[in-house]
């Protein structure tokens, strides 16, 4: 159960006094994808060009800036008796899915009250993406040999880990010791989330559920996923703070999906109502280019 080579390198690429870091390049290659697949997703069902573009502007750095604020609030003794510039230096590690997530769906309730459309319908488009941006994001910690679980005994390894490839079981070798890689159990338990989603599409269920849908199944495999880590955030006591913003998202997820079948019945491919409106309009100026 030890290393029979050295570590991957972190770094991707060197220009002088900058470095890229392959955490950066891994999570821009996941964002990307999950941009293009719901452009294209937008654009089948019929909502105006460049909407996801015009949306990732606003939601990215809100985003980011949540994730930081997530972070630095419940780590807050790290940062109390140091620098203040110590809270923005993101650049040294500390942001949080959770603030992400937050800081996303905020954003797209402004944005789609702003541009009158519906934002359980994009919420529905986005959710794939994003938990497949999530899959791909995990392996930036993979790289930095971070987010991972505690030590694996010799009877896991030879029972399970042994036929996982050796890079992997390499890279989560530190000082000798071979730990549980958690960010591996994540990104699998992602795909399998994302397959469920892009399957729901097929059965075009009430608008809101594919969003719903993604945040009770993440959050399920999170809490789990959770436990195992060693460098989780706590809430209070054994109590990690993911697993605690879990549960509530399963909680409020499950209240909303009983309310919304209750009170509405638009569902996820129906045409948005301002496209409705749009193509009749177009209908009436052919048949008065005829006329």
């Amino acid at each position: 159960m030890l290393a029979t080579a050295a570590p991957l390198d972190r770094v991707f690429l060197e220009l002088g006094p900058f470095t890229v870091y392959w955490y950066g390049i891994i999570i821009a290659f996941g964002a990307i994808l999950g941009v293009y697949l719901a452009t294209k997703e937008a654009n089948r069902l019929g909502l105006e060009k460049d909407l996801l573009i015009d949306f990732i502007v606003f939601a990215v750095p809100v985003a980011i800036i949540f994730a930081r604020i997530y972070y630095v609030t419940f780590e807050w003794e790290r940062y109390a008796d140091g620098p203040w510039w110590g809270v923005f230096a993101i650049w040294e590690g500390g942001i949080a899915i959770h603030g992400a997530i937050i800081g996303g769906v905020l954003t797209a309730i402004v944005f789609s009250r702003v541009r009158n459309i519906s934002f359980w319908q994009l919420a529905d488009i986005i959710a794939p993406s994003l938990i497949l941006a999530q899959a791909i994001g995990r392996w930036g910690n993979f790289m930095n040999q971070e987010a991972h679980g505690g030590p694996i005994s010799q009877a896991t390894y030879e029972s399970f880990h042994q036929y996982l490839p050796d890079f992997i079981m390499n890279q989560m070798t530190i000082n000798g010791v071979i730990y549980h890689p958690t960010f591996l159990y994540e990104s699998f338990w992602n795909i399998v989330v994302f397959t469920i989603l892009i399957l729901m599409r097929k059965y075009n269920p009430l608008r809101g559920e594919i969003f719903l849908g993604y945040a009770i199944l993440y959050s399920i495999g999170r809490f789990f996923i959770e436990g195992m880590r060693t460098d989780s955030l706590y809430v209070f006591g054994e109590l990690r703070t993911a697993q605690a913003i879990s549960i509530v998202i399963i909680a409020v997820s499950i209240i909303l999906i009983i309310y919304r079948r209750k009170t509405t019945t638009a569902r996820y491919l129906d045409i948005p109502i301002k496209d409705k409106k749009s193509t009749h309009k177009k209908k009436q100026r052919k048949k008065k280019k005829k006329q």
